[in-house]
């Protein structure tokens, strides 16, 4: 769920340099960004209480683990099922993650594979779920911006 919590620049600047480097101890992100240890603690815990610090997953790649295929399934769903429709979602391993949308359809479902053959398997598994009642998938061909908030943070640090 996305947070409500404005971010000023000293909350970016701490974000920008744990960004940069997300191991970074409490006294190496002081450091870099010349504030105290107690203030960046205390706004670190600030931002984790208030949900803007999500849990810490390194991005892996996912071709490493035998998924090379990456793929989009456009859903429609019967809304009343929404909530058995996500549990069942999030019980398929290859579901990377799934998005509410407005619109013409309902989720996003970003989903990995092994191949064309488990891909249709996967795809074939979220149309089985009850309530799906639509799918489309999108084969991702390249990657061409990859995730990234830094330009945003950069923009609260500089004040624009």
């Amino acid at each position: 769920m996305p947070s409500n919590t404005a971010v000023d620049s000293l909350d970016a600047r701490i974000l920008g340099a744990l960004n940069e480097d997300p191991r970074a101890t409490v006294i190496a992100l002081a450091d870099k960004t010349g504030l105290s240890r107690n203030t960046v603690q205390a706004r670190l815990s600030k931002l984790e209480a208030q949900g803007v610090l999500h849990s810490f997953e390194r991005r892996i790649d996912p071709g490493a683990l035998g998924y090379p295929l990456t793929a989009f399934i456009l859903t429609s769903v019967t809304q009343r099922k929404l909530t058995d429709i996500a549990d069942a979602l999030d019980s398929i391993a290859e579901v990377v993650e799934v998005h509410g949308l407005s619109g013409v359809t309902d989720l996003l479902i970003h989903v990995v594979a092994r191949d064309a053959d488990d891909l249709y398997r996967i795809a074939g598994h979220i149309l089985d779920i009850d309530g799906v009642e639509k799918t489309t998938t999108a084969l991702v061909m390249r990657e061409l911006v990859d995730y990234r908030l830094t330009p945003l943070l950069e923009r609260l640090v500089d004040g624009a």
